[in-house]
Parts: C-alpha cells; structure tokens; sequence
C-alpha cells in the first residue's frame, strides 16, 4: 500500500540503476527528483487554484549511518550528470546556516548572471548531507526559517544586513539533506514545523538493504536522451503545467485524504503533513515535465500520491521512533554481473577477470546470450587464453520488462526538443475511498 510507483523517465532509470547500488532505491527516486525539480524550477510552474507555483520538492532522507543516504545521492547524480549539462557543477551548493547565507548565496548568482545572453538564475540546489551540523547553527538566526518558508514559496527574499540591500524575486531554490532518525526528532521540533519551516520538507526513512556479491561492480551507464530531450523542453521558455480532466477525480481524493488525516492524527504528527496535496501536485508536475507535457495526466498524479503518501507513513513513524524497514534487493542477474565485469576491463575480459568474481562456471558463462566467447593464443606455442566481449547488438544492460510508455501527445511531441546546448547558466527565461469513520487511516 505504500510502495511508491517509480514513474516515467524518471522511475525507469532508476529501477535500471538500482540493483548496483547499496541503497534502497527509493532515496534514489527522492534524490533524483529534488535535483530535477531544481534544474527546472527557473521556467517551470504548476498551476494551483488559479495562481501558479513552483515545482520544488525538499527532501530529506532519514536514516542512520552507513545505511545509503550518501549512495543514494551519488547515484542520484548519476542519473542526471550528462542530462542536466552543467547544471549540477554550476548550481549545488552547502552550508546554508543563516537567512542571510541564504539570500546572499541567490543574490551574488543573480548579480552574475544578469548581464549573461539568457539573463539571470537564481536557481540551486542546497544539498546537506550533514544536515544535523546545520540545524544546531540555525537555531541561533531567528530569520532562517522565515526565509526557509519564503524559499520553498518562491515568494521574493531580501537581506537588509548588508550594506547594500540584496532582493532575489522568484527564487528557485531546493534543498536535499540527509539526517539520522534521531537527529530529526531532536531537532525538527513541532513548534518549527508548526510555523511552516519544516513541513516543506518531504522525510523518506530509507530500508536496509544486503550487500551486493561484488562491490566491484560498477553503476551501469545511463541513457540520458529522454531526460535531456525533456530538460530542453523545460527550460526553453516559462511552463506552466495544469491538471488534465481525468486527473481532477483524484485530485479532489488526494485534497481529502490531506485534510481527513490532519484532523485525525495527533497534533505533533498532523502538523508535519499539512501541506500534502501541494506537495503531491509538485512532485506530480515534475512527473510530467520528465515526459515534456504541459498536463498532469491521472497516472501521474497517482504516481506522486504513491511517493507523498509513503511520506506521509514515514513521517509518522519517525515522529513515532520507528526505526527503518527492511528491503528486499532484487540482485543483478548473472548477465548483469559478467557484462559489468567485461565493461571493467574495457570491453574485454579473459575468463580468469570474470569467472572467479560472477560465481558461475566457463559453461553458464558461455550460454549468456550477447556474450561472445572465443579462444586466443600468444604465438605458436603460447598458452591459449579464453577471451569474454559482448555482441555489439545486445544492449550493455538487462533488465526486466517494463510497461511500455504511453504515447505522447501531439502536443508533447510538438514542443520535444531535440538538441540541448547547455552553458554555464540555463535560461531563467485511485480507488475511491471505503465508507469509514477515517476512510485514509488504513493506508498509515
């Protein structure tokens, strides 16, 4: 029931990356979405109530040591390095302690980008992965979390404590931290998130997950097209994205359950949920921006109830001193295993290189299909060698069937962009629910 549906683009480079990572995917999903939202909240905006928004998602992922928040993140950053350009060198940052860190930080990238041929940026991507070290600080800086909430609104951000006043309009910024379940009760109280300063902020708690059999194993390279195709869409002028007229049913289910489950819950819980139908009409929107469509269709936004929702459960068990579940991993198959092992060594690989490291025998090996197998000698009289390639028609990577993609709309396919030149800075140019006292109260 809170198994969130990894969507799109998106979801399906992260099932492809997953089984080579020691994380549960879902901080990959997470951490993948807070650096998408990023990239394109400069010219993306989703429509709410007649007004737009933006489409920035903050997230934390909370777990202890050692249990994959930083694989998560690096893994994130695989996915979206080549897609993004330069994005991600050009726009992540850290150590935002003060409200005036803050502005500063969106106002000296305003200053140097104003004069530039796509004019100014004032996106960026905040990444804490010792977010507990800057809670302690913040505490101290009374306008922290006045700006934090401004932030997340994209309302405009001043800073009076310079001695030249700083004004940042629209800024677009994100913030993904990482914190310990512990660290989050201590200092994410109830009277900040009460205030509005941390209920911004998605929590997911990550699963643990078994080692992989060999840790030697590279993450798989990703075809970025699809996710570069759609950053070009984004970016090229402002979006605004609205909900399509299958997906107003659920919408309407999707406000009720955020407000049946704020006046159900206790108040130390209910006050960390308050903004969950915005939160899901963001992450809904980035959904549909990774398929370069302007609507969010009802697929979409059930996909991002799925991911908000397991918020929502992992909100309550924090607060609660749950503790992490566990994950099933669904490990690399023996193909996966032994191209990654050829992939190594450059693309070919004696037995002696593959063989001890994939757990298999020179016959299982040699019935894999896409795996060519052929026998070399060094001169006349040299030992011959059993040499490993792979066919040069059989993709790098297997994976498991996935469902095929709905068709674009001619619309999409219209607006697609092609070719993306990226420079130093881009352009700022359900089932309905049962009769019940609480009808959402099952589903935590």
């Amino acid at each position: 029931m809170n198994t969130p549906v990894l969507y799109g683009p998106i979801g399906r480079a992260v099932r492809r990356i997953a089984p080579f990572a020691e994380t549960d995917p879902i901080g990959i999903y997470v951490a993948v979405l807070s650096m998408w939202s990023a990239a394109i909240g400069g010219t993306v905006t989703v429509s709410s109530r007649g007004s737009g928004r933006p489409v920035l998602l903050w997230s934390a992922l909370v777990a202890g040591t050692g249990r994959g928040k930083g694989t998560a993140l690096r893994a994130a950053h695989h996915v979206l390095d080549r897609p993004l350009g330069r994005f991600l060198a050009t726009h992540t940052t850290s150590g935002i302690t003060s409200g005036a860190s803050m502005v500063n930080h969106l106002w000296q990238q305003q200053e140097a980008t104003a004069d530039t041929e796509h004019g100014r940026d004032v996106r960026a991507l905040v990444v804490e992965e010792e977010w507990s070290e800057v809670l302690r600080r913040v505490k101290r800086d009374a306008s922290f979390t006045t700006k934090l909430r401004a932030a997340w609104d994209g309302a405009t951000l001043r800073n009076t404590t310079k001695e030249e006043a700083q004004e940042v309009r629209d800024p677009a910024m994100v913030l993904h931290s990482h914190v310990t379940p512990s660290d989050w009760t201590k200092y994410v109280g109830e009277s900040e998130a009460a205030g509005g300063s941390y209920n911004r902020i998605l929590p997911f708690l990550l699963g643990s997950v078994p080692m992989l059999d060999d840790d030697r194993i590279s993450l798989p390279k990703m075809d970025g097209s699809e996710l570069s195709d759609a950053y070009g869409w984004a970016t090229a002028r402002p979006r605004v994205i609205t909900l399509a007229d299958d997906a107003r049913p659920l919408w309407r289910i999707v406000r009720r359950y955020a407000r049946i489950m704020g006046e159900t819950l206790p108040e130390s819980q209910a006050v960390f949920i308050e903004r969950t139908a915005e939160q899901t009409l963001r992450t809904a929107a980035c959904l549909a921006a990774s398929e370069c469509s302007g609507t969010i269709t009802g697929d979409m936004l059930s996909a991002a109830f799925t991911l908000v929702r397991r918020s929502v459960h992992d909100t309550v068990r924090i607060i609660k001193g749950g503790t992490s579940p566990k994950v099933k991993r669904q490990a690399p198959s023996l193909a996966d295993k032994v191209r990654a092992r050829i992939e190594m060594h450059g693309g070919r690989a004696t037995s002696s290189q593959v063989l001890p490291f994939v757990g298999a025998t020179a016959a299982e090996v040699k019935a894999l299909p896409g795996i060519v197998t052929t026998v070399e000698r060094e001169g006349k009289t040299g030992r011959p060698r059993t040499v490993l390639t792979l066919r040069s028609d059989t993709p790098v990577h297997t994976q498991a069937p996935e469902p095929t993609p709905e068709p674009a709309s001619p619309e999409s396919e219209e607006n697609r962009a092609t070719v993306v030149q990226i420079d130093d800075y881009r352009p700022a140019a359900a089932p309905a629910p049962v009769a019940h006292s609480n009808p959402f109260l099952a589903l935590l």
